[in-house]
């Protein structure tokens, strides 16, 4: 059984007698009741996509998913293209499958990707918590401000935007928190 608060992007849980898998979070909101989190997820069955408001400490069902450790290849439009390490098989997965999970890979990275499958056919992929991408655009840095409370928009090589601090610059290496698009710090040269 899966709660609330163990939900993230990328899980798979029964809601209504339907899987679903989780796409992007849109945040939670208060309220007299009590906390709602919302989420924009995808019927594994039908491929259709909802906004959903659960109540948080509500309790689902998980998914039986079967998990296969891939790279990626290439992009091809909107197609993303995995190879599976283990039998070097072409697993594709459209932009919309991956959901905000796109914006935070690209064919040069070296990171282990694990595809999820669903009797079969692959619906979603997990990331590692936290991969380091390249600022393509955002406004000049402001000098001395190092406290990286206030934020700032900026535009990744992935063509993703997050909020980063305003002591960020373009072409600085960031780690980004893939759960949810945080800003971590600035990546460390090696």
């Amino acid at each position: 059984m899966l709660s609330t608060n163990e939900i993230k992007v990328g899980t798979a849980f029964m809601f209504e007698g339907s899987p679903f898998i989780v796409q992007k979070m849109l945040g939670q909101k208060a309220g007299r009741q009590g906390i709602t989190v919302k989420l924009r997820v995808k019927n594994i069955v039908t491929g259709g996509t909802q906004d959903l408001g659960l109540d948080a400490g509500e309790k689902f069902d998980d998914v039986d998913l079967v998990e296969k450790n891939v790279k990626l290849s290439y992009i091809d439009g909107d197609d993303f293209h995995f190879m599976d390490q283990e039998t070097y098989e072409d697993v594709m997965l459209s932009k919309d499958d991956l959901g905000d999970n796109a914006g935070y890979i690209s064919p040069d990275d070296d990171y282990d990707v694990t595809i999820t499958y669903y009797e079969g056919k692959p619906v979603g992929v997990k990331l590692p918590i936290n991969v380091v991408r390249v600022i393509t655009y955002c406004e000049p840095g402001i000098k001395g401000d190092t406290s990286g409370k206030s934020l700032k928009p900026a535009t990744l090589d992935t063509g993703m935007e997050v909020r980063v601090p305003l002591f960020c610059n373009t072409d600085d290496k960031i780690v980004i928190d893939t759960r949810d698009g945080s800003f971590v710090e600035r990546a460390k040269d090696k």
